[in-house]
């Protein structure tokens, strides 16, 4: 009887490791994955912006949106999978900064989308070329965490020249909002629309707080980070 349950229990172990070893592998398979095409649609996007700016001028600012748009709606629209990333643990990320990133950027986006008129603004294609700095300082690292790799220059690109960035990013969106204004209240048909643009002020000292202490906990977490590298360096 013994002899005829080992085979069982054998069969049964290495059915359990085989079924934990795919779900880990899929796990790493698609969060590679996904920071791989936030990586190349934003190296897209960027590479499409300069080059427009290079053959035309000044006169491509005005249809850059137009050009890049849905990429980009495409690749924020995915960030949002990235809060569920950090609170499943497939990504080890602060919740609250990347939820703060997350959406502010997707507000803005929507008031970019709904409002043509502001779409060919100047502010608009410096946000966006922001915005893909930004994301093209972070997901070369995340690759590279996936891939269990992490370089000490990637870190150091990240958290170092990410904040400065992410700094000015957010006090574009400021400018962005406030020459949204003017075509919100021209757009208003409804009396209860007046409350919108109180609504996009109180919005801005939201995003005024919520940038500051995603850059403080940012601050935080870049000094825990290379403290950390360093050890494990001197151990070495």
């Amino acid at each position: 009887m013994k002899n005829g349950n080992l085979p069982e229990l054998s069969g049964s172990g290495f059915s359990t490791v085989s079924i934990f070893t795919c779900r880990i592998s899929f796990r790493l398979a698609y969060i590679f994955s996904y920071n791989l095409f936030q990586f190349c649609g934003h190296t897209w996007i960027l590479a499409n912006t300069i080059a427009r700016f290079f053959t035309f001028g000044r006169d491509a600012l005005a249809d850059t949106f137009y050009s890049v748009g849905f990429v980009m709606s495409l690749c924020q629209l995915l960030s949002v999978l990235e809060l569920f990333h950090i609170a499943d643990g497939i990504e080890k990320a602060r919740l609250l900064p990347r939820f703060v990133q997350v959406m502010e950027k997707n507000v803005l986006l929507m008031i970019v989308i709904m409002l043509e008129d502001i779409q060919s603004k100047p502010v608009v294609c410096l946000q966006l070329f922001l915005w893909n700095i930004l994301d093209l300082l972070r997901y070369p690292h995340e690759l590279l965490c996936v891939l269990d790799t992490p370089s000490t220059t990637m870190l150091w690109v990240r958290y170092s020249l990410w904040i400065p960035f992410y700094v000015l990013s957010a006090t574009t969106e400021v400018f962005t909002i406030y020459q949204a204004l003017p075509y919100i209240r021209a757009t208003m048909s409804h009396p209860m629309d007046v409350h919108l643009p109180l609504a996009l002020v109180l919005y801005l000292s939201a995003l005024a707080l919520g940038a500051s202490v995603t850059v403080w906990q940012l601050l935080k977490e870049r000094k825990h980070l290379l403290d950390k590298r360093s050890k494990k360096k001197k151990i070495k």
